[in-house]
């Protein structure tokens, strides 16, 4: 199989669909990322969130809100305020959980060495729970994530558990987890810019070297588990009825410093 064209044939394919999140387009935060490695012969984007508070309602299955299955009450990309998370939980009529989620963004890279030029970046930036995945077909998807998430119940089967304080205190946290994400947003996007310009230096300089395993660790994952797990919004149907090629091995590059 040539993978180099089969690649080609995976972006045109995926690029040429229709966006069917719940927004159904990029945010404006991660826009000028998605629309640089898009730009690249080596990588495009399967799917993107850059970020956002939310308050659902719902059931919660032992620790995680099963957002299936609930009420998005409000959603915001930006810095949230008490009246509106206010006003949103008077519509409660189950388990209502306040959110911060931080940039998750899915990218599939032609070679191994391009992901681990992308994780690189990632890990630079701050994302450092991101991590690599290779199919069985050879696709090879990185995932950039962050760990600083929050997530806290407000109310019970519709009545409210917490003070109006402590939801003051919940939003200021927030906000500050997500202009904190917003400046891991920003540096990903220098770091990328950079690494991708001397890599093109490198690259015309001297041929591509083999990837340095010494340090990536490999473990098979669990079939009944690989689908739906690194996807954010509403790509996730599409990418479940379109991607047939189960991962599996999980390929995860540690920095050296980890």
């Amino acid at each position: 199989m040539d993978l180099s064209a089969e690649f080609k044939r995976w972006k045109a394919q995926c690029l040429s669909k229709a966006d069917l999140s719940r927004k159904g387009s990029v945010d404006e935060d991660v826009l000028e990322i998605v629309q640089l490695l898009n730009g690249q012969e080596q990588f495009f984007t399967t799917s993107s969130c850059a970020g956002r508070i939310i308050l659902l309602d719902g059931s919660i299955n032992g620790s995680e809100v099963q957002k299936q299955n609930c009420c998005w009450l409000l959603v915001t990309h930006k810095a949230c305020v008490k009246d509106d998370v206010t006003v949103a939980l008077k519509k409660a009529k189950g388990d209502a959980v306040l959110k911060f989620e931080p940039l998750v963004l899915h990218v599939q890279c032609r070679q191994l060495q391009d992901a681990q030029i992308l994780h690189s970046v990632a890990i630079d930036s701050g994302f450092r729970n991101s991590g690599i995945t290779v199919g069985k077909r050879g696709k090879i998807m990185l995932a950039v994530r962050s760990t600083h998430g929050l997530e806290v119940p407000l109310s019970h089967q519709g009545k409210l558990m917490v003070t109006e304080e402590y939801i003051n205190f919940l939003l200021k946290i927030a906000n500050q987890k997500m202009e904190e994400n917003k400046k891991r947003i920003e540096r990903f996007y220098h770091c990328l810019q950079h690494a991708l310009e001397k890599e093109t230096v490198s690259t015309t300089s001297h041929p591509k070297e083999k990837v340095n395993t010494s340090y990536i660790h490999k473990k098979k994952r669990n079939p009944a588990k690989a689908h739906g797990k690194r996807v954010t919004e509403g790509n996730e149907k599409e990418l479940e009825n379109n991607d047939h090629d189960d991962p599996g091995i999980s390929v995860t590059i540690f920095p050296e410093d980890y």
